[in-house]
């Protein structure tokens, strides 16, 4: 998911002077008015060694509550630098979210060859000399595939999906941003607006694909205390909902949107957490535009037991208060 943010010219600008010259270790970038824009270039004397520009050079930069591209050169032979995008937990939850959506645009507008490689970092521990130690000691582990076995994952997963029908299409709400949905999950909410299939479609984000799947569910809640027991209460969900009910002796059948977004602790949980309010209004959209869905009522939480049938109920048929008519006080002596 992109958020349809790009690099000003300035950006591109001092990108080109950063790479003229080898003296500049780094290049920091945050964003504003909309735009990737250049915030300061870090120079250093010719030789010195990487450890000690972190220090020196990227350290005084980096804050506790204030998300940050990191741009900096690290390797002697082309690709020579390290692209580092730095969002820790404390940032703003906006901050967050256009930074942790804005990753791929940044190195794509800049030169994929130039980069050797990207990674996403939350502390600024992770950002000292000891931090890239780790995660180069990380990264070894992960053996790297050859083309070959690319090649062979890449087919084995395209029969995979073959095989169960998860083809997606991309929902687009702009130019610059859409939204890859699997199309079961299309068929599930066309059901769902038709009224021919199940009363609940529960949809999910797949973080290695970055795409909207449906969440397989046997499942056909009566009622809204049915429906919060079969929604995940450890990863996010994007649940539709037709609660057929009475009230007062009257039946209705609104349809409701849940988003769930429960706490999970780790940093590849944070930075999947951040996909799904991004992606909400593409699947709303998707709804909508695909299957006339349109929620009466939306309920947005972290976790699932901030919810009841007795809330839910609250806002689909509030009180209402029967005012007094003002009574004029009488006259003395009457």
């Amino acid at each position: 998911m992109q958020s349809g943010i790009s690099a000003s010219q300035e950006l591109v600008s001092q990108f080109s002077e950063f790479l003229a010259s080898e003296s500049h270790f780094g290049l920091l970038v945050t964003i504003a008015s909309e735009k990737l824009q250049p915030l300061q270039l870090l120079t250093s004397s010719l030789g010195a060694p990487f450890a000690d520009n972190v220090n020196s050079l990227l350290k005084p930069h980096v804050k506790l509550n204030e998300a940050l591209y990191v741009i900096l050169r690290r390797y002697p032979s082309s690709p020579a630098l390290v692209g580092v995008t730095y969002v820790p937990d404390t940032a703003p939850v906006r901050q967050k979210m256009l930074f942790a959506s804005t990753e791929r645009t940044l190195v794509r507008e800049l030169g994929t060859e130039h980069f050797r490689e990207t990674f996403f970092a939350t502390s600024p521990d992770e950002l000292t000399p000891a931090g890239f130690d780790k995660h180069d000691a990380h990264s070894a582990v992960e053996a790297p595939l050859t083309e070959e076995e690319r090649s062979l994952s890449a087919v084995r997963k395209a029969e995979q999906e073959a095989g169960q029908g998860t083809g997606t299409r991309e929902i687009h709400l702009s130019q610059n941003l859409a939204t890859p949905i699997a199309e079961n999950a299309l068929d599930a909410l066309r059901e769902l607006g038709s009224g021919s299939g199940p009363s609940l479609v529960m949809l999910k984000i797949n973080p290695q694909t970055e795409s909207v799947e449906l969440v397989p569910e046997n499942s056909n809640p009566s009622s809204i205390s049915e429906l919060l027991q079969v929604i995940s209460s450890t990863e996010p969900r994007f649940t539709f909902y037709r609660f057929n009910h009475t009230h007062n002796g009257e039946e209705s059948s609104p349809l409701l949107f849940f988003y769930t977004c429960p706490a999970s602790p780790g940093t590849k949980a944070i930075k999947f957490r951040m996909m799904y309010p991004l992606m909400k209004r593409a699947v709303l959209a998707a709804a909508e535009k695909e299957a006339a869905l349109k929620p009466v009522k939306r309920f947005e939480v972290e976790e699932v037991d901030e919810l009841s049938e007795a809330t839910v109920l609250e806002e689909l048929h509030p009180k209402v208060e029967v005012k007094k008519a003002f009574g004029r006080p009488k006259r003395p002596g009457r």
